[in-house]
């Protein structure tokens, strides 16, 4: 069944539950308001009768059937007896019918003092009328012919109303249905119509403030990270075929250049040594690759814990000196902290390690004499780290790219390197919902800060 007739249905059983409850109210009411508003008038029919025939000596049984059969308010079938203590009846309203009565109901008049009952078709009442020491049951009954029409109408308006009703509601709910689920219907022909090479197309967002215009946005939102996450894999596959590239060209070159002719021992030593040399910078960019790659994969699902930043600058330090005994690391405070939490921070200690060793290896190789000079600076909020550096510098117009994947300065094409490491420490301190920023000069030296909020 589709979500239109479902909703159809559900919204139809919903009215017709409330229709029918109302109509089921309405006419119980309506019965009980007409039966007890004819018990009332066959009570005071039958006290009006017992007081003519006890209290007003001028009426004698004769003149009360004349009242009672020429009064305005005479009911339909109408009869009303009256028994003395022994159950003798000593009056009726009709001569003409055979009068028929229950001992038991008598006496439970007695009992009760007033009794409402049914005889056939007819309703009954019974009352007990004292005075002077004399009890007296009357019974009156009458069928109440005008009550029951208008009791019998009131059963057919209720009944066609309902089924009007539940007709107009059924048409309605899947009208209503089919207008509230027809945005959802554009929204799944707009995604019908999204492929891997469309991916920059979007749903139409409406008025942005409904449930549907939201899930249309919160859509929108995956389509963004969907279009990033292929064109990153689009870059990644491009920069690194391109980069592979080099390599493996030189190596074919060497290798056919070692064939061409016969070599002697110093020409085959230098094109095993360039050969070498080809290896491992292959070497080198296939880790990196699967570097970026481990880290783009995992990067999302590291576990986060309390840290010391200063702690994590002194260990990159010792593992990068212990890698690269000539490069040179001078660490210096530029304010004293007032509290050792403005000098811890939530994050992963292993990730922002690497983004230290990236940072100060980059700035030991392109400065002259091989230094890096790190200052730790915090304030109420940011805890901060300054690389900087006096090397080649970076231009206005590469500082907007540094941090891409693969990209490489043109003033840093004669350094090692594969454009890989900065782009890592941007999604690392991003993950970290810090900031890392770069000032630079040409040939003045850069200043890589980092920004993360302490505890």
């Amino acid at each position: 069944m589709s979500i239109r007739n479902r909703i159809a249905l559900q919204f139809s059983i919903i009215v017709a539950s409330i229709l029918i409850v109302f109509s089921v109210v309405i006419y119980v009411v309506s019965a009980t308001y007409r039966r007890e508003e004819f018990y009332e008038r066959l009570k005071n029919k039958g006290r009006t009768t017992v007081r003519f025939l006890v209290e007003v000596n001028e009426v004698d049984q004769k003149l009360l059937k004349i009242i009672d059969r020429n009064t305005l308010t005479a009911l339909i079938n109408e009869k009303v007896l009256i028994f003395d203590s022994r159950n003798h009846l000593i009056y009726s309203s009709v001569d003409d019918q055979i009068i028929h009565y229950n001992a038991k109901l008598l006496n439970e008049v007695r009992q009760n003092g007033e009794v409402e009952t049914y005889s056939g078709d007819n309703e009954l009442v019974g009352l007990l009328y004292r005075q002077n020491g004399r009890e007296l049951v009357v019974l009156s009954s009458a069928y109440d012919r005008f009550g029951r029409s208008k009791m019998e109408n009131l059963r057919l308006t209720l009944g066609w109303g309902l089924l009007g009703g539940l007709s107009i509601t059924i048409g309605l709910g899947i009208f209503f249905a089919g207008q509230s689920l027809r945005p959802i219907s554009r929204i799944n022909e707009q995604v019908s119509a999204i492929t891997a090479r469309n991916l920059r197309q979007r749903l139409d967002e409406g008025n942005r403030q409904d449930e549907i215009a939201r899930l249309a946005i919160n859509f929108n939102d995956v389509l963004t990270r969907l279009e990033q996450a292929f064109e990153q894999q689009r870059s990644f596959v491009s920069h690194a075929s391109h980069e592979l590239r080099t390599p493996l060209a030189a190596l074919k070159s060497e290798i056919q250049l070692g064939l061409r002719r016969p070599l002697t021992v110093p020409e085959h030593e230098e094109v095993l040594a360039n050969l070498l040399q080809d290896t491992d910078r292959l070497i080198s960019l296939t880790n990196s690759l699967l570097f970026l790659a481990r880290t783009l994969e995992s990067i999302q699902s590291v576990p986060f814990q309390i840290v010391r930043i200063d702690d994590i600058v002194f260990l990159a330090k010792d593992e990068l000196l212990s890698a690269k005994p000539t490069y040179r690391i001078e660490i210096d405070y530029e304010n004293i902290p007032n509290d050792e939490n403005e000098t811890q921070v939530t994050g992963n200690e292993d990730l922002l390690k690497q983004v230290l060793l990236n940072l100060f290896d980059n700035a030991c190789k392109y400065s002259p004499d091989h230094t890096a000079r790190v200052r730790i600076s915090t304030d109420h909020q940011f805890c901060r780290i300054a690389v900087h550096d006096q090397g080649i510098g970076i231009s206005e117009e590469a500082q907007q790219h540094i941090f891409e994947s693969f990209y490489r300065a043109n003033n840093a094409m004669n350094y090692d390197g594969f454009g890989i490491g900065l782009s890592i420490c941007a999604k690392i301190i991003e993950l970290h919902q810090g900031e890392i920023s770069v000032t630079s000069q040409l040939q003045a030296g850069s200043t890589f800060t980092i920004s993360l909020a302490h505890i």
